[in-house]
């Protein structure tokens, strides 16, 4: 664990950052990248979890950057851990593993940024000033997972053929009425139809309705 202090003559405040790498080039390289940019202060560097447990315990920075492969342990004991003590420090993962169960776990753990080893396009120093802001970077390849997640759930959606037909003449503009009438069915029948559509789809105007239909394909 290296530890560095900050300068007094710092033009402005630059931002603290904890990073835990068990690869000595990879450690060496954020390193070198965090003492030699002003925009940075490199708090502590860890190669291991029961380090970065000690310096997480007794320092907060303004970002956590970790890798989730530890020789002695977990990156997402670390993110639980920085997330339960310092609830306003930004954690960012950055790994080389990019499957759907580790980004997820990692962002369920609290990490709000998650950068893979591989991914040239993302800059480390630009992701961190972005998650600092208030962004959330995240590789390609990993949001790629989160929207495979969120899919099943507009998958779920399940309308019936009347209430497709409906949605039809909604998105179309037709009034209650006039759809009533162009079906042959009554004006319940209809206004019973829009109820339930309007239930699965967790709206309440024909704008959303229309709107809902065409995200979720059903249009």
């Amino acid at each position: 664990m290296i530890n560095h202090h900050s300068s007094d003559t710092a033009m402005r405040n630059p931002i603290s950052i904890i990073v835990v790498e068990d690869d000595p080039v990879v450690l060496n390289r954020f390193m070198t990248l965090f003492t030699t940019n002003p925009a940075f202060h490199l708090l502590a560097a860890c190669s291991n979890a029961t380090s970065a447990r000690s310096v997480i315990s007794s320092a907060v920075a303004d970002v956590l950057l970790t890798d989730l492969g530890l020789p002695d342990g977990n990156g997402l004991e670390l993110i639980r851990q920085c997330n339960a003590l310092h609830p306003d420090t930004h954690i960012m993962v950055i790994s080389v593993f990019g499957d759907e169960k580790h980004v997820i776990t990692a962002i369920e753990a609290g990490a709000t940024g998650y950068i893979l080893k591989d991914d040239d396009s993302m800059e480390v120093e630009q992701s961190i000033q972005q998650l600092c802001a208030g962004g959330a970077p995240i590789s390609p390849a990993v949001a790629s997972h989160l929207l495979k997640r969120l899919r099943p759930e507009a998958a779920e959606v399940k309308l019936t053929k009347a209430e497709m037909d409906i949605l039809l003449f909604i998105a179309k503009g037709y009034t209650a009425q006039e759809t009533a009438d162009l079906k042959h069915v009554s004006y319940h029948t209809v206004t019973s139809h829009i109820k339930s559509i309007y239930r699965k789809l967790h709206i309440s105007t024909r704008a959303e309705a229309v709107h809902e239909a065409v995200k979720r394909h059903l249009l």
